[in-house]
């Protein structure tokens, strides 16, 4: 099947919207799929206010239809809401042509934060973008049922893995600073609450892995918080494996795949009990999630490390894809057909 995803998030941006497609796109050809994407690379493009390292694509409508119509898609997939997709959706709408879409992050809860938009106002918008689509994939149950709450319709679940040959325990000497370690790891963004970890007064030494707008004020408010930057996976994979903690003080994520590469290299997660964390980890999972992140953190020290491994050993990208490829609409018949017979073999349903 030839399948077509558009996403506003690509290169350099490096976020969990961005692993996920890659992860995705390497699953479906796997299984023989040809992928194709279309990203803010192949467009003129102009900074997003507020956040200059995210890219928009200026005026994309005539080369989004061209590049539809030479690669002939079986399927297209929206990724995300930004002019790409508005692109992508007026060409599928005219075309008549049904599409997929995802919801990856609680926009309104950022741009309520930057801008002081009301939240009831971007999830009006949200829902109007995303209802015309034939299936609406979110990460987990619990944002399936609060995108369901806020008017969305078709609302299914696309949930995500781990590459878990990459991240996996290993060496533990990364990080040469007081022990214990925690660690964070992502954008350094006020949506990402950062500050929340570190503010909090903890015994060993702290360090950060990422970059965004907030990292400069950060970094001279807190000197004596060690700072790593961006790194590739291959790095990440020896910051976790060195960490003793992994914090997330974020309250917006709707998963939060630096969660299971974390635990997947044997590091305990504090986090607080929102969705993304109590999502991914569960009540019962080995995670420290409390409203006091400080006590959290402390708590995830007493974690036993080949607990936390096994638990991240429940999820694999293989099924995430399943069930990516299991929402997706196909409008020519021999791909219809094709999808059909692929959800009739027995082991289909095991990313559900």
């Amino acid at each position: 099947m030839n399948i077509l995803i558009v996403t506003d998030a690509w290169e350099p941006q490096v976020n969990g919207v961005v692993r996920t497609l890659k992860q995705t796109r390497h699953e479906l050809e796997k299984l023989g799929h040809q992928v194709e994407l279309i990203t803010p690379l192949e467009f003129k493009t102009f900074p997003c206010p507020t956040y200059p390292e995210i890219r928009l694509s200026w005026r994309p409508g005539k080369k989004i239809a061209a590049r539809i119509d030479a690669f002939k898609p079986d399927a297209i997939h929206i990724a995300t809401e930004g002019p790409l997709g508005l692109a992508a959706r007026k060409f599928c709408i005219r075309n008549k042509l049904p599409f997929t879409t995802a919801y990856h992050s609680r926009f309104p809860e950022y741009v309520q934060l930057r801008f002081g938009i009301p939240v009831s106002w971007t999830y009006k918008w949200l829902a109007g973008f995303h209802n015309a689509a034939a299936a609406v994939m979110a990460p987990t149950k619990v944002v399936v049922r609060d995108l369901e709450a806020r008017g969305f319709t078709k609302v299914v679940m696309w949930s995500r893995g781990v590459d878990l040959d990459l991240f996996k325990p290993g060496s533990r000497e990364k990080l040469q600073t007081r022990r214990p370690v925690f660690v964070y790891v992502g954008r350094v963004a006020v949506e990402k609450n950062v500050e929340a970890f570190l503010e909090l007064e903890l015994p060993g030494s702290k360090w950060v892995c990422g970059d965004g707008p907030a990292a400069p004020t950060l970094r001279a408010k807190y000197p004596e918080v060690s700072w790593l930057g961006v790194l590739s996976q291959t790095e990440l994979a020896e910051v976790y494996n060195s960490a003793d903690v992994f914090v997330f003080p974020s309250k917006t994520d709707t998963f939060g795949l630096v969660l299971l590469e974390a635990m997947a290299c044997g590091c305990p997660v504090a986090a607080y009990p929102v969705t993304g964390p109590i999502d991914v980890i569960g009540e019962d999972g080995p995670g420290a999630l409390k409203h006091d992140l400080q006590q959290a953190c402390l708590d995830a020290l007493k974690l036993d490390r080949s607990e936390v491994r096994r638990f991240a050993e429940r999820y694999s990208w293989a099924a995430a894809s399943q069930q990516f490829l299991n929402h997706l609409h196909p409008f020519t018949p021999g791909a219809q057909q094709e999808l059909r017979e692929l959800q009739e073999q027995p082991a289909w349903q095991a990313g559900e």
